[in-house]
């Protein structure tokens, strides 16, 4: 029952506003046909066996006096009444057998195009009977039902075209507001979407919308102003200290430990200014990608370059299995980082073995021998300051960005990994 709830929600949703009006319109406009038709059908039906019985009830009237001014054959007819003067026994056994059993009234016998209606009177020992053949009638009936059946069939049709149309009209305005919101983007001031032309609940729509576009973009111009401001405030000091440490290490008089304590301290440097452009790209707003022309393998080597020193120190094999001719046409500042975050992060979590980089068909892909990730563990991979077991380093952003660039982009994103086998995360570039 709950599944079956939730399948005819869905199908609601899937009509726009529009088809509901035009289809409550037309509704409506079919019930009210509907009714009346019904009504008329009913109402004619009504009359008709009235005038029926009303017939055959003066006949019988006409047939009693015209038998009270002289004797009157046992039967007379014509082609739909038929009479009968029933004075002795013997008369009645020549009569149908159908008509024998029939009491003083007004019958119906049969049904359809046989259908007859009765009238029977007994005046002292004498009866009396009317037959009509009501069959034409019940023929006109069904060919009146027909046509009430078409006229309703022709009514919905028309009702369905005219309720679309009508509904057209109704939501023009919200269409034309539906249309004008997608072109809004949260860093512009745009022309007011509310106009005085609008009826009353769309302008009331279309004011909220404004003041809520103004939010977003005196909210978007704070958040601009603060990267701004911490990208300087904060890459100020750390541009000083690198460059002290620079010339600290151009001294010689500096001892094995202090040349030692210098070097942690450019590492140090190096790790915050790195964590603070990641965070900084999260926050930022980044215009449409810019495709060009790049020598995929000529990328992948700029992108490994950061963790030559690592790789060496580890003693693994990086291999890149790709053709320096392979060109693609994408974005080079995006396709760096996310090359230079999975090097980075495959590096990080193996110890032994090798980091390969391939391409084929569309899938760029960057495989370990390392430590490989737990099943438990894969859906969670993607999300901001998620680190890995025994990482004390990483800020878990590595692969926040990876795939905040690829969402970006219209790349997919697919993860395999086996723990203590190794992990391969590919990249289907679009």
């Amino acid at each position: 029952m709950a599944s079956a709830i939730g399948c005819s929600r869905v199908r609601r949703r899937k009509l726009d506003l529009r088809r509901r009006i035009a289809l409550a319109l037309a509704a409506v406009c079919i019930t009210v046909v509907a009714v009346l038709g019904v009504t008329l059908y009913m109402a004619s039906e009504e009359l008709e066996a009235r005038l029926v019985d009303q017939l055959v009830g003066e006949e019988l009237d006409f047939l009693i006096e015209r038998d009270a001014r002289g004797a009157t054959p046992v039967f007379l007819g014509g082609p739909n009444l038929q009479y009968f003067v029933l004075r002795t026994r013997a008369d009645r056994e020549q009569i149908e057998h159908r008509y024998r059993k029939l009491g003083p009234g007004q019958h119906s016998i049969g049904a359809g195009k046989d259908e007859r209606r009765v009238a029977v009177r007994d005046v002292g020992s004498v009866r009396y009977i009317v037959t009509y053949d009501a069959g034409a009638h019940e023929l006109r009936e069904r060919e009146f039902l027909i046509l009430l059946l078409s006229a309703i069939a022709v009514a919905t049709l028309v009702a369905i075209g005219v309720g679309y149309w009508l509904a057209g009209i109704l939501t023009r305005q919200l269409t034309e507001l539906a249309a004008e919101v997608p072109q809004l983007t949260p860093d512009a001031i745009h022309v007011p979407l509310a106009r005085p032309d609008q009826d009353a609940e769309v302008a009331a729509l279309a004011r909220a919308l404004d003041r809520y576009h103004s939010g977003i973009v005196a909210m978007m111009r704070r958040e601009q102003e603060f990267t701004a401001n911490a990208s300087h405030e904060l890459r100020t000091p750390l541009t000083a200290i690198r460059t002290s440490c620079e010339l600290l290490a151009t001294e010689g008089r500096l001892s094995e430990k202090g040349r030692a304590r210098l070097d942690m301290i450019d590492a140090a440097v190096g790790q915050m200014t790195e964590r603070i452009e990641a965070l900084l790209y999260l926050a930022r707003q980044h215009p449409a990608a810019v495709r060009e022309d790049i020598l995929l393998r000529e990328c992948v080597d700029q992108a490994a370059a950061i963790c030559c020193d690592e790789i060496a120190r580890k003693g693994l094999d990086f291999e890149v299995a790709i053709d320096t001719s392979v060109r693609v046409s994408l974005d080079r500042k995006a396709l760096q980082l996310v090359l230079s975050n999975l090097i980075k992060n495959a590096v990080r979590y193996t110890d032994r073995g090798y980091v390969r980089v391939s391409y084929d068909a569309h899938r760029l892909t960057v495989a370990d021998s390392g430590t490989g990730i737990a099943p438990q563990h894969l859906p969670q991979v993607f999300e901001r300051f998620y680190r890995g077991e025994g990482d004390v380093d990483g800020m878990g952003l590595g692969l926040a960005i990876v795939r905040r660039i690829s969402e970006e982009l219209g790349w997919k994103i697919e993860v395999a990994s086996t723990p203590g086998v190794g992990s391969a995360f590919t990249i289907v570039l679009a």
